[in-house]
């Protein structure tokens, strides 16, 4: 069952959740990428995916009562003016084309004193297009067109075969029935050896 899937389980209490994204997201805007656990890696990529879509939205609006909205906004969530003049006055124009997806996640193994998994997550520069996904290769047209012509080629010869077997499979049981006829009394070596010539046929 997916019971308490919508919130990663961090260990802590609300306010110390708060506090610690607030954090953890400060020293993301601040430096560009941090190394922390896994588990904190995917809880902070939501939240601060959130405070910079609070940005684009001031950056897009057009009242300046609504762009010190949408500040106070993110300052309330971050607690730190200064990371958030940085997102909002500089960082903001590499998000403006990306719709969703501003940030990314490496894991990078254990960590030696206590083995836990350990990532590394970072903000993506608006030049950075991603991997290259492998383009699959298209079939040419000739060969999807003659895949049906050679099937029903297929299917024309088993319908000839059938009908040629058919005369033949009903001249065998009549020659058997008269061998059978003849021999007066069938025992059981010579009904395994009329077994065996039919499994051969």
């Amino acid at each position: 069952m997916r019971h308490s899937k919508r919130r990663h389980i961090l260990g802590v209490s609300g306010p110390h959740r708060s506090a610690m994204m607030g954090n953890l997201s400060v020293a993301l805007l601040t430096h560009g990428r941090i190394e922390t656990t896994i588990s904190k890696a995917k809880a902070l990529r939501p939240f601060i995916e959130k405070v910079i879509t609070l940005a684009k939205k001031a950056e897009q609006a057009n009242d300046a009562a609504r762009k010190l909205h949408f500040r106070r906004l993110a300052i309330s969530r971050v607690r730190d003016k200064k990371a958030v003049a940085k997102l909002f006055d500089e960082l903001v124009s590499e998000f403006t084309d990306r719709t969703g997806g501003y940030t990314r996640i490496y894991k990078l193994g254990q960590r030696v004193g206590d083995a836990a998994e350990m990532a590394l997550i970072e903000l993506i520069d608006g030049s950075d297009e991603g991997y290259d996904k492998p383009k699959r290769k298209a079939a040419p047209a000739k060969a999807e067109a003659a895949a049906p012509a050679t099937s029903a080629d297929i299917e024309v010869e088993t319908v000839e075969e059938s009908t040629t077997e058919a005369p033949e499979a009903a001249e065998e049981p009549a020659a058997a029935d008269e061998g059978a006829t003849e021999e007066a009394a069938p025992t059981g070596e010579s009904e395994e050896t009329s077994e065996d010539s039919e499994k051969t046929n």
